[in-house]
């Protein structure tokens, strides 16, 4: 399955907040920290990306982006953004062709009400696009260890 530890990360096109087609490989040269996150403008989601927004000068210290990525539209993920003040990039996966191809598609968020979004998940990339920390929650009201996160990216850092 992609997106597993050791594994280079597959090479999805994702839509940017300027409504333009971006592979991840474009991204790759430092470290990255993959945020994929159910839905904007939703509690827990607001909470993970500004405790994310809040700890960049730590990412940027080491080097390392975040990209946080969710099927919401290009112009929700730019609205969001500027209304929570992200200081990361947002990627759209509108046709669900990461949280396909990371096997990480919700079937069943909202009790099936609202099917397709991502898990909340994060996966950690080593310069080249090797996935070397991978954390995924069937629960969408669980946030990652944001700990456990800033070490793995810390290990690459060195």
């Amino acid at each position: 399955m992609a997106g597993e530890v050791g594994k280079r990360v597959p090479d999805v096109t994702l839509v940017s907040s300027e409504r333009k087609a971006v592979k991840l490989s474009e991204f790759l040269g430092k470290p990255t920290v993959l945020v994929f996150f159910p839905g904007a403008f939703t509690g827990v989601c607001t909470k993970e990306l500004c405790t994310f927004r809040d700890g960049m000068t730590k990412f940027n210290e080491m080097k390392a982006q975040v990209l946080a990525i969710s099927v919401d539209s290009p112009f929700a993920q730019k609205a969001f953004a500027e209304q929570n003040k992200l200081n990361f990039t947002l990627l759209s996966d509108f046709r669900r062709e990461a949280v396909r191809t990371f096997g990480i598609e919700d079937p069943n968020f909202i009790n099936g009400l609202l099917p397709g979004v991502a898990k909340r998940s994060v996966f950690v990339l080593d310069k080249n696009g090797i996935v070397t920390y991978r954390w995924v929650s069937d629960n969408p009201g669980v946030e990652p260890n944001y700990q456990e996160v800033e070490a793995a990216v810390r290990k690459l850092a060195n």
